[in-house]
């Protein structure tokens, strides 16, 4: 394995490390069509790694393990398709009802944006400017709605993802063990077993974090449903289904399910009663988030949550929802295999 010259000048090295992390961001980002669903591939296989070892553990050979694995977390998504179905299609359904709805909270403020544009009016009048160009700018600026052509054109994008999930799935599964052997002789050739160590205590950590989160997600999702068949919305339950699949994006899965109940309670209710559903998932997640969450995953993962944010933003960035996803598990791998864990047994003493 190359070793750094350490006569290397400090900051041509920083400008070679800099170099390279910028050509890395930009090769992960002209490269999201195929490296997003790869390496949320390899994450799900880090999270399912201790449950390919129990099915090994009862004598299954390890190719039929993976398959059961994969098919069983097939199958899982068709559920969630199938359960999230009905509420798209009764939400295009109520698109008119919904656009009556949005139409009228937008008259209860008409005199208040009415008397900003008469002050703007009066501002641009002193001024002497023309507010005509930045209207007609706004105007023409709106986004077109995607097609059914569009949508068609899109499907062989998501056909492809989801191969290239699947595969790449099936395949670590089946060559886990090959591929730690590799890196840890590539990463440190001289002590392999410390790396090897260190990707097996990030397995633990991981799918300990991801059983934790998806039990509390569920816990919410329940809660949720129970709540909103108390209030009268329509379809609790699948509303919780949505809300605990969407929690595991952080900030935005919230975000989305506030709007979607937002939406779903002018469909459904008048007036201020329209405001209870989204206001009541927001008072669970908050609780949730603030008290549920903290007590159980930070006795285990004690993360700065500064630099959660900032991975989060980073992945978001980089490849969109998909990169909310595999934010934390990736942020929580990388800490391990640089040793920031103090619970990592430091095994270069023995």
């Amino acid at each position: 394995m190359y070793q750094p010259n350490p006569a290397i000048d400090p900051p041509l090295r920083f400008a070679i490390f800099l170099i390279a992390t910028i050509l890395t961001f930009g090769a992960l980002k002209l490269g999201a069509d195929i490296l997003s669903p790869l390496v949320l591939a390899l994450v799900t296989g880090v999270i399912l790694a201790p449950l390919t070892d129990f099915l090994r553990r009862l004598g299954m050979p390890i190719t039929l393990a993976a398959l059961a694995i994969l098919s069983f977390g097939l199958l899982l998504l068709m559920a969630v398709v199938f359960l999230a179905e009905p509420l798209i299609w009764k939400v295009v359904g109520e698109l008119p009802k919904l656009k009556y709805e949005v139409r009228n909270i937008v008259e209860e403020f008409r005199t208040i944006i009415q008397g900003i544009d008469e002050v703007n009016k009066g501002v641009e009048e002193v001024l002497g400017t023309d507010g005509a160009d930045s209207t007609a700018k706004a105007e023409g600026g709106d986004t077109a709605v995607p097609s059914l052509t569009d949508a068609l054109f899109f499907a062989p994008v998501l056909v492809a993802h989801f191969l290239i999930f699947s595969g790449s799935l099936f395949f670590f599964l089946l060559t886990r063990n090959g591929i730690y052997n590799w890196l840890s002789h590539f990463i440190a050739r001289d002590k392999p077993d410390v790396i090897r160590e260190r990707l097996h205590t990030a397995e633990h950590l991981v799918s300990r974090y991801f059983v934790t989160i998806s039990i509390i997600n569920a816990g919410l999702g329940l809660v949720l449903s129970i709540v909103l068949m108390l209030i009268g919305l329509p379809s609790p339950f699948v509303w919780g289904a949505v809300a605990a699949v969407l929690n595991f994006v952080l900030y935005l899965g919230p975000l989305a399910v506030t709007v979607g109940l937002f939406l779903a309670g002018l469909i459904a209710f008048s007036g201020p009663m329209a405001l209870l559903p989204p206001v009541a998932f927001l008072m669970l997640n908050v609780f949730e988030a603030q008290f549920v969450t903290p007590g159980l995953i930070g006795r285990n993962i004690s993360v700065n949550p500064l630099l959660i944010f900032v991975s989060l933003l980073f992945w978001l960035w980089l490849w969109g929802p998909l990169g909310g996803i595999i934010a934390i598990p990736v942020l929580v791998i990388a800490m391990v295999m640089l040793d920031l864990f103090e619970q990592i047994p430091d095994t270069t003493e023995q």
